[in-house]
């Protein structure tokens, strides 16, 4: 169930390279991806282990669960954003990819996911 609205999530945003489905401990539960190099079993325990940071300098700053967060290098965007306490929907986008499009998409993929992940 879950690879099917990946691959329907994936396919809105221009520029995709992999999009994953991660529990809060970092682990990928379902994921696509375009390019079989990127290792995103790496990347979602790392990003996890970032957000899990932010969320505790926030925490103390009383300013609240962060919802996405982003990271741009020069070849990918990787976009973490929230679905519900326990899951979060990791990004890899390529050079090029649109961005804007990217937030509306995870955001609008949070609507339609958190229902089935609680």
């Amino acid at each position: 169930m879950f690879l099917d609205r990946l691959n329907k999530i994936s396919n809105q945003i221009e520029g995709t390279v992999a999009l994953s489905l991660v529990g809060k401990d970092g682990i990928p539960v379902e994921s696509v991806s375009s390019d079989p190099e990127v290792d995103l079993e790496l990347l979602a325990a790392e990003m996890v282990t970032q957000l899990r940071a932010i969320n505790d300098n926030h925490r103390e700053l009383n300013a609240g669960t962060v919802r996405q967060f982003s990271i741009t290098t020069e070849l990918v965007t990787l976009v973490v954003s929230y679905i519900t306490s326990e899951y979060y929907l990791l990004l890899v986008l390529g050079e090029g990819g649109n961005y804007g499009r990217a937030r509306f998409e995870l955001r609008r993929a949070q609507l339609l996911l958190e229902s089935d992940l609680r």
